[in-house]
Formats: C-alpha cells, sequence, structure tokens
C-alpha cells in the first residue's frame, strides 16, 4: 500500500506525463515543489515498488500498475470533489484541499458508493475527466475561450486552472460551468475579449483568464 506522499509523487507523474507517457525529473521536482535530489530519492523508492520505470538521465514512465494506482487516486479525488459540491453544497472554489485528504482513504466501498450516488459521472466540478475503474480517462474536445472568434456562441464546459483564487474570480464574474457565452469582440494586442452571458451584457476578461476557459462551439 502506497503512503500518501507516494500517491502524491503518482499522481503528479500522472498529470505530468506527456503523449507518449513520459516525465522529466525536473518536472516532476518543480510542480511538487521539492528539491531534484529529493524528488530523485522518492522516484528510486518508487521504482522499487514497480510502479515508476526509472533510468538516470531518461525520462520517467508509470509503469502499468502504478498508471492504474495513480489513476485510481485521481479518481477519487475529483469524485469527492464532485460529491462536496453537488450533494454538500460547497462551492467548486472550497473542495480541493478536502478532496487532497480524502484521496489516500483506501475504502473502495465507499468510493464506490459514491460513484453510484454521482450517477457515475465524466467529470468533476471543474470540467476535469474522471478516471474509470480501469484508469481511462475519457477525451475531451475542448478548445480554450481566447482561440474562439467574435460572434460566435459557445459553451463553457472545463477550465484549464483550478485554483481557489481563479474559481473566486470567475465567481465574482457570475461565470460557472455550462454557461452559454457569445464572443462580442477579441483585442490582438493583449488577447483580452469582451463577452455576453446571463446577467453580463458585457463582460471584459484578459487574455489569461480567456486562455484557461475550455469550451466548445455551441450549435
Amino acid at each position: 500500500m502506497a503512503s500518501p506522499t507516494e500517491e502524491n509523487y503518482l499522481k503528479a507523474l500522472f498529470n505530468l506525463a506527456n503523449s507518449q507517457g513520459e516525465i522529466t525529473l525536473s518536472e516532476l521536482a518543480s510542480r511538487l515543489q521539492v528539491s531534484l535530489p529529493t524528488a530523485n530519492s522518492m522516484v528510486k523508492s518508487l521504482q522499487k515498488s514497480q510502479w515508476v520505470n526509472y533510468e538516470k538521465y531518461k525520462p520517467l514512465t508509470l509503469t502499468t500498475e502504478g498508471q492504474l494506482l495513480a489513476a485510481s487516486i485521481i479518481r477519487k479525488h475529483r469524485l469527492t470533489e464532485l460529491f462536496l459540491v453537488h450533494v454538500m453544497k460547497f462551492g467548486w472554489e472550497e473542495v480541493h484541499e478536502v478532496a487532497e485528504q480524502i484521496e489516500h482513504i483506501h475504502a473502495p466501498k465507499f468510493f464506490e458508493r459514491m460513484d453510484e450516488m454521482l450517477g457515475h459521472p465524466a467529470a468533476d466540478p471543474h470540467g476535469s475527466p474522471i478516471p474509470d475503474l480501469d484508469g481511462k480517462l475519457q477525451q475531451q474536445s475542448y478548445v480554450p475561450l481566447s482561440s474562439v472568434l467574435p460572434g460566435q456562441k459557445v459553451q463553457l464546459l472545463a477550465l484549464s486552472n483550478s485554483s481557489s483564487e481563479f474559481l473566486e474570480f470567475l465567481n465574482s464574474r457570475g461565470l460557472s460551468l455550462g454557461l452559454i457565452l457569445t464572443v462580442i469582440s477579441s483585442e490582438r494586442f493583449d488577447g483580452s475579449m469582451v463577452l455576453s452571458y446571463t446577467e453580463h451584457p458585457s463582460e471584459a476578461l484578459s487574455g489569461t483568464i480567456c486562455e484557461r476557459l475550455l469550451v466548445r462551439v455551441h450549435t
């Protein structure tokens, strides 16, 4: 059984993996805000448990067992966030820290019941896909709002950043998943946009914010 620290490393490796499933040690250390020697030591420990493939000076990869374990941790985290929002009525900006603690509970029936109560959801409250029991993620065909042309209507379906500060900003602008947004104009110089939605006929957003909002063209 993995320790909470080992699970955090596996989760980070899963999230950082590129299309070939590779991660550099420096990327891992940066994500977890630890030194390279600390990350290196933990990776060697994960290798001994057969969760990580590690060779000096080569990218890291998760083993099949490591990938499945990492996906299960992410699954527990995202199910918990959704349960806290939909059932316990927490704000979407409040749930990350609680889910960080609950994801380390080793009680399969607990999370199976949570999944059933939620109706076997495909995504968490921030639009991130929830891995299935086989560790697979549903592919998402979203684009950043920043790539949308003026005059188009889109639906906000996910976020590329779910920090509490960002979510609180979205709350202050009345932005939530599922909203239909109309792009009124966009500024080439700084990427800022003016949008229309619900009770906001003309809301200006910075290029940074628009890059983090993931949408699908609404037909």
